[in-house]
């Protein structure tokens, strides 16, 4: 088999049986430039997404918040600057040998969590809902680490709902963003992210999913015209 037909083959993993490791080497080929490729291809809106993550968690100065899929840290980076106490949990090997945060990090699956039961204030997670194989379950661990009363919020990519924004954001996320990150890092990763959004369940359907884990007060908002979206929501006490 020549190396196009091994990738080939290992995009398909991505969607089908095998997804999880196929997903983890994924991560590992695209970890060196992945900062930079986030920084370029949302012209920099990816920092103000994440302040403003932080933003809507309300939680007082010094809280302990996991950032769940944390990739390089980038979110634990804007939580400390915030003056919260982070912690990063990613899978992949790759990402946390690139990561640019002072945050204590540990390699684990975010359905599996080495975390106590309530033993964090609040948890964040970036792009990654997508990417995981359960939602429901790590909705549900995620209630389990985060103590009554805590928050969450949780960053995805969206599509606009004004018709001509989203022509031009299929355009853009579809076409445009395959090839720049073709050309400056893993081909089979940015020709697996416009596709892969259609695995995200419908905000009202992960609403359901995060009060049947044990949270309530869920809001969902549209950033930037419509292209992320971000979820938060409280622990039941």
């Amino acid at each position: 088999m020549n190396p196009r037909d091994s990738r080939r083959g290992e995009s398909e993993d991505l969607f089908g049986a095998g997804r999880e490791h196929a997903i983890e080497r994924m991560f590992d080929r695209a970890a060196r430039r992945y900062d930079l490729l986030n920084r370029l291809l949302t012209f920099g809106l990816d920092r103000r997404w994440r302040r403003r993550s932080v933003q809507r968690l309300g939680l007082p100065t010094g809280s302990f918040v996991a950032d769940l899929a944390c990739g390089t840290g980038d979110f634990c980076g804007d939580l400390q600057r915030a003056g919260h106490a982070a912690l990063g949990v990613d899978f992949s090997a790759g990402m946390l040998r690139h990561a640019t945060t002072s945050a204590p990090l540990v390699r684990a699956d975010v359905l599996r969590l080495p975390l106590g039961d309530g033993t964090v204030d609040g948890a964040v997670c970036g792009f990654a809902l997508r990417n995981l194989a359960d939602l429901e379950t790590f909705f549900v661990e995620v209630a389990r680490i985060v103590r009554p009363g805590g928050r969450i919020a949780l960053l995805e990519v969206a599509e606009p709902t004004c018709r001509v924004f989203r022509w031009g954001h299929h355009l853009y996320f579809g076409r445009v963003v395959p090839i720049i990150g073709g050309l400056l890092s893993d081909r089979a990763a940015y020709r697996y992210l416009p596709e892969s959004v259609k695995l995200l369940p419908t905000p009202e359907q992960l609403a359901e999913q995060l009060a049947a884990a044990g949270f309530d007060e869920v809001e969902h908002g549209l950033l930037s015209g419509g292209i992320v979206q971000l979820l938060t929501a409280t622990r039941c006490r």
